[in-house]
This record gives C-alpha cells, structure tokens and sequence, in this order.
C-alpha cells in the first residue's frame, strides 16, 4: 500500500532510479564488501520475527543542504520497499538464499533537499505463506550509508517503527488452484485500519516505537559474520515498471459501467447495499502490480481474483477450452481483497505482482456508495530488450515470436521462473531453454549468469545441484543438474566471459563426480536416487522414464554423456587437461555401453529407452542424435523415422526443444517449420503465451515453449556460434518451405544479420558479421569462409 502517484510521474521516478543505482553500484565504498557494516538488522518490538507482519520503519533527519550525492545500500527480509520523502525509490531484495543475501545500492540524492527529510520503508514478512522461491531467516531490515556522510541514516534504534495492522494473509491451497500453487499468499487489506500516508515527509509518527538493533550487517567475505544473512550485491538491474490497462469488461452483474471502462480511466458508482461483479479482460496474459483506485463506500468489500483463463464447466486440472471464451465457464484464481475506509481516492496495491488474463472485481457495499476511480495494473519483469529481427514475410511466425517473446518475459523477473502464475520457481530444465532464448532475442546474459551461479550455490555435499534455486524445499532432480552443466558450456560458447566460465568447473566436477559413482561395472548408470525427471509424458509417471532391472535408463545415460563432452571441451580449454582426458575416456566407455545396451539394430532401428528393448520414446533418440552417438545419414534416417512414429513416447512442449535440435545436428533443420504444429495449435486455442503441456494444461505460460525464438534464429537463419565466445560464426540455414528470410541477432561484438533469398533452387545470402568476427557459411553441404563485415554469397 502506498499513496496515490500519477502515472507518468511514477514511470519517470522508476527511469530514474534505474539509471540512479547502475551507477551507484559501480562507485561503492570497498570496505563495505570484506568488513561488518555500521548499520544494524533492525526488527519491530514485541512482535515474533517469525509470524506474518508488514511493518513500517522511519527515519527524520536535517542536511544543511541538498547533497551531490548519497549513497545507500539497503535490504529486507522478506520483502522491502524504501520511499524517500514519499517517493517510492527502491525495492528488493533480488531474489537469493541466506548465504547469498542480495541488497540494493542506490543514490538518493535527487529526492533529498535541505532541512527535514524522512526515509520510510515498508517491509514484509509472509511467514510460513511465502513463496517457495522466498528465503528467509527472520523479520528485518538494514539500510547502511555508503561513507561516513550517509551513514547518519544507518538502520539502528533511532528509526522508528510501526506493525501495520490492516493486513491479513489469504492462504492459497493446492486444491483451490487445481494443482501445484507456491507463489505466495493473497492479501486482505483493511483500509480503516491502514496508516495512510505513512512514507510522506509531513506524517506524524511520534506515536511510533523505536525499532530493536540487532546484529550488525555483514557481507559474505567478512571473518565470522554475525549473523544468517551473508551479504552480496545486487548483480542484476531493478525490474521494469511500467503502466498498462485492462481492456474490456467480460460480464457484469448488479451494475453498468461506462464503455470506455477499463481501457481508459471513467469513474463509476455502485450505490449502497449492492452486490455486484464484473469480468475484466486484459486480452492477454501479463505478470502486473494491479492498482485499485477507490473513493467513499465505508466497508465496503472489493475482491480481486486473478486468472490465465476459465475453466470449463466440471472440468478440474487443464480444462480450459478456448482462452478467449467466457462464457458458461468457472472462474479459478486466487484472491486480493480491500475494505474501504471511506476516503477518498485510496489506492490499492498488493506488495507483490500478479499474473493474470482475466480479472474478477467483486464489491459488496454496506451503508454508502463506492466509487471505483480506475482499475489498472503495473507491468513488471525483468528489463530485457529485444534486439532480434526475423522477417520471412510469415504472419504465422511473426505470431510465435511475438508470443515466444512475452512468454519469456512473463517468466523472467529476479531470476528466471517456470511459470508466473502457479510457482515462480527457476528450474534448471526451464531455465536453459529460457537462457537460449535470452540470449538470441537480446543479449543480455546477465539474468543467465545469475541463474548458472544460484544454481551452482544449490549443491549438495554430493555434489548434485538442487532442480530449482533458489528454494526453501531441497528438491533434486539429477538429470537437471546435467543440464546445469549444458547451461555452463552454453554460456562458454555465447558469450565471451572465460572467466565466469573457469569459477563455474569445480561445480561440474562435483556434478560429474556425482554421477560417476552411480556408474556401473558396464559403464552405465544404475539407479539414480532422487526424482530422475526427464519429461512431461502421458506414459511417463511423473515424468520419469521406464528403466531396467538394475535402474539403467537411456535418457539419463545420454544426458550423462552430454555432460562428459561439454565438460571435456572447458576442461581442455580453461582448466585442467588431465581432466579433460578423463572426461573423454569416460565418454568413450559410456558411448559404447549406451551403442551397445540400447540399440534396435534387428527390428526397430531405433534406441530403446531400457535394455530389453520394449519401451521407445522421441526422446531418447533425439537425445542420441543431439549426443553425437549417430552421425551424418544415420542420424537423418534416425531424424526421419521418428518424427512421424506415433508409437513412441512423444516428445512435450518442452523436450520438442532437443527434438528439433536433433532435426538441426542431422542436417534435417528444412523439417522444422512443419514441426510447430502444437504452437499452431495453442494460437487457436486462444492462448497469448505457450503453455507448459498439450492441452489439457495447468499452466498457460511456461517459457520452456519459447524455444522457437530460439530455433528460428538458429535453424531457419542458420546462425550459430562455431567457437567459445561466439569469437567464430557458423551460417548454416534451413529455409523449408520459405522463398526469403532474414534477420539478425546481438552478439558480444555487435550483431550478426543474414538475409536469404530462394529462386529456381539458387540461394542468395547476404552476411553481416561484428568486427573481428570471421565464420563460415554452410548449403546443402557446400562449405564457404566468411570475413568480417558484408559477405554475399551466390549457391
């Protein structure tokens, strides 16, 4: 909750502070980084650190003057937001664990002036109702001035602090939302009980307790830091903000609203002792701050539910139908709620983000009127750019870029999440898909780099990493921490970082290490502990794949022989080469035990996935292409069999991403527009974003579907990186059906363009590299060198 800020006021305030604390992080004092701060943790009184409470602290003090600069560095657990003279400045922390506790660092001199000026936070703690991807030790907060001028608004007992008593929890069941649900409480508000305008300069707060001085704050290099939190900096940017509206009303029930409502802001009345509902539309999905603006109406209640879509009648998990439809549905969603207070031009806003394509506004008023002044929402994610260009003169492909496009950006925010609805959580699986995607479609690999080092800080003693970070529940997928590895030498191959990649090879030798011990006398992997999930199939319980006697499977032996050979590739070339050595020998067993094991040579022609040959999936023999243990006209025969076989385990939404890289590594990528069939199919079924499964789905935006703004790049332009760093570009097309296309993506030096021409079976294609980029360009075949800067080329 907070006051009342004009749109376009707000907007410029977050352009700002974005720019204000990139450049306040890379001029910190260094002593902040290795020594305990001056600042103290500090907590409310007389209330459990441990219970839910949304609390208020604030700090007055005079300047002589309005300063050049001030520097704070500031963080909360769970949640804070920091106001400066009523200016919502800065809010976090980004999202980590206890021994990586993120805190932001941001100049506020621009909202200070001389005389009096207040710092006020509001921070929150939802206790056993957090989300899953919420750490947490404790009630807190801790603001620490940057030198000693700043350090008179350090967090100590000269702050003052207020519990915040409006607030109550609205706990959401698994049962309620028709599956698995960890993205936190909803949030009943009782505005006669809210200190409204709490964060303002003027507002009297000499009722107000002072707070309790705890430990000291401490970063993670300080020597026996005394206490949970192990400080570290903030090492991605703020999240975008911007405002956005919901577009039409669905239905509506006991009241008339005006046309105009809600795309654009039009007051209306619902008088006393009405009870009435309406159906908002945004006509698409969108993660957003919704903001509730109201005026009179003392008790009222206004209830907002939240949804991807509706539910068919009797339906339980999935059945949804068409998104766009509406009617004769069941609304499932869970839940904010607001009393109103009577005053006016209240604003309403839950402290965190919502996901949602449809809105239910409900409202019971009591003795007086209420009126709604605007409904409206504030998007927010994480601030990529897209920098991608994709022309084929497609409608249907520029349709699946641009849903591939907000599905990834709905499913990034402090790190990268599944889904934004259902669980917020950045699994590995998903999470190096969703890097791919980054990557190609903007560049920025900041997110990506953040990912690969939270999951890193998940092993075990082990040596496994966990299936998701952060998280509160250890929860261990062991073929996802293979794909860790995938996203390491990723990473390696994108961008030019060695660096990052050298402090990343003890954490894939731990995971191989891992591995290696459950190997068997044949080579290959026995019984794996844990949920060895590999994909979402009908015939696969829980995903798993069926196994041997002994627990040998093949997805998971060639997701192991993966990792060998991107592990032995970084060894060679940024660490050890007695390792590297290693790692190929151990390849080498495992490919011939895998050859051996689970090949069909006799009836099927295909990888079996369990040794006596009677379970098949696409998976495993995508997987076997992908791996290199079939090559060139094997490996397109292999391609061309599976494709069409109905009788093998089908690939999902998700591992149709390694399906169509094996149609690219066989030379079989001309395939590949055919195979969008199921993004074909999600478009007319209404959904704005890709959903996690085939129909019936839980989720309607998981961005492991974004793979095509992936592949289309990759794939259908061809371009890819030939050498770590992307320091060599490869060109190798596969245009299909399609007379022309063109397009381009970032690249650490610049941008890599191409555009492609087809008539009377002659390609012409136009390359442009980065300076100091040279490559080659590959046709049916034909092999020719590319030189930095504009090549043309005539096949």
């Amino acid at each position: 909750m907070r006051a009342r800020h004009q749109a376009c006021v707000y907007l410029t305030v977050v352009l700002l502070l974005i720019s204000c604390a990139a450049g306040a992080a890379g001029n910190t004092n260094s002593d902040l980084l290795t020594k305990p701060w001056s600042a103290k943790w500090i907590a409310p009184p007389k209330f459990s650190p441990f219970e839910f409470g949304v609390y208020h602290f604030r700090k007055t003090f005079d300047l002589p003057a309005k300063p050049a600069s001030f520097v704070v560095h500031v963080t909360g657990d769970n949640r804070y937001q920091l106001y400066v003279n009523g200016v919502r400045v800065v809010w976090g922390p980004a999202r980590g664990d206890l021994n990586h506790w993120r805190y932001e660092t941001v100049d506020i001199a621009r909202y200070l002036k001389p005389g009096k000026n207040v710092l006020a936070a509001v921070v929150w703690n939802y206790a056993q109702h957090a989300p899953e991807a919420q750490a947490t030790n404790q009630t807190g907060f801790l603001l620490q001035g940057d030198t000693k001028t700043e350090q008179v608004v350090d967090t100590n007992n000269s702050w003052k602090f207020l519990r915040n008593e409006s607030y109550r929890p609205l706990p959401v069941t698994h049962g309620e939302m028709r599956g698995y649900f960890v993205a936190g409480p909803g949030e009943e508000i009782n505005g006669g009980a809210y200190p409204w305008g709490w964060e303002r300069i003027d507002y009297d707060d000499t009722s107000w307790l002072a707070a309790v001085a705890g430990s000291a704050g401490a970063p993670r290099d300080a020597s026996d830091g005394p206490n949970r939190w192990m400080l570290v900096p903030r090492n991605i940017p703020l999240m975008e903000e911007k405002p956005e509206r919901l577009q039409s009303v669905r239905q509506s029930n006991g009241v008339t609203v005006p046309v105009t409502f809600p795309s654009e802001k039009n007051p209306f009345q619902i008088p006393a002792g009405t009870k009435a509902q309406l159906l908002l539309d945004q006509t698409y999905l969108t993660t957003a701050y919704p903001e509730l603006i109201v005026s009179g109406g003392k008790g009222a209640k206004v209830s907002l539910r939240y949804a991807e879509a509706l539910y068919l009648p009797g339906a339980q998990r999935g059945g949804k139908g068409n998104r766009d439809q509406v009617e004769g549905k069941t609304f499932v969603g869970y839940r904010d709620t607001f009393i109103a207070d009577g005053g006016a031009g209240r604003l309403f806003r839950p402290l965190w983000w919502r996901t949602y394509r449809y809105v239910e506004l409900s409202v019971e008023t009591e003795g007086e009127p209420l009126t709604i002044e605007d409904v409206r929402g504030v998007y927010t994610g994480y601030p990529f750019e897209r920098r991608a260009r994709f022309d084929a003169d497609s409608e249907r492909l520029t349709k699946i870029l641009d849903v591939g496009w907000r599905t990834a950006r709905l499913c990034a925010h402090e790190t990268y999440m599944d889904c934004p609805y259902y669980e917020q959580l950045q699994y590995v699986g998903d999470t190096r898909i969703q890097a791919l995607v980054s990557l190609y479609m903007t560049g920025d690999d900041r997110l990506m780099r953040n990912a690969i080092a939270q999951i890193n800080d998940s092993r075990t003693a082990e040596g496994a990493t966990m299936s998701r970070a952060p998280t509160r529940q250890q929860q261990y997928i062991p073929p996802f921490s293979l794909w860790w590895v995938g996203m390491v030498h990723d990473y390696w191959m994108y961008r030019d970082d060695p660096e990052f990649v050298r402090q990343m090879l003890p954490g894939v030798r731990a995971v191989l290490s891992f591995f290696s011990a459950h190997r068997s006398e044949k080579q290959l992997l026995g019984q794996m502990p844990w949920w060895n999930f590999i994909d979402w199939t009908k015939q696969w319980k829980g995903g798993v794949p069926p196994a041997g006697a002994d627990g040998t499977s093949a997805p998971v032996n060639l997701q192991l022989l993966l990792a060998y050979d991107w592990a032995a590739e970084m060894e060679n070339a940024l660490g050890s080469k007695a390792l590297a050595a290693d790692y190929r020998s151990a390849a080498g067993e495992l490919r011939a035990a895998i050859q051996n094991t689970y090949w069909d040579g006799t009836e099927r022609m295909l990888y079996a996935d369990t040794p006596d040959k009677k379970n098949f999936s696409q998976q495993t023999n995508a997987l076997a292409v992908v791996a290199g243990l079939v090559k060139g006209d094997d490996a397109r025969e292999l391609v061309a069999r599976i494709i069409p076989d109905v009788s093998l385990v089908q690939a999902s939404i998700y591992f149709k991403h390694y399906l169509h890289s094996a149609v690219n590594v066989a030379g079989e990528g001309d395939r590949y527009l055919d195979l969008l069939g199921e993004w074909d199919a999600m478009l007319a079924r209404g959904l704005t974003t890709w959903a996690e499964t085939a129909d019936p789905s839980r989720s309607d935006c998981h961005a492991w579907g974004a793979s095509p703004n992936y592949e289309l790049f990759r794939t259908v332009l061809g371009i890819d990186s030939a050498a770590p760093g992307f320091q060599r570009v490869r060109i190798r097309p596969f245009l299909g059906k399609l007379a022309k296309a063109s397009g381009a993506i970032p690249h650490p030096r610049g941008e890599v363009a191409v555009s492609l021409s087809l008539v009377n079976n002659k390609l012409t294609a136009e390359v442009n590299l980065p300076e100091g980029v040279a490559g080659e360009f590959v046709w049916r075949g034909i092999t020719r060198p590319l030189a930095p800067g504009k090549s043309r080329i005539v096949l």
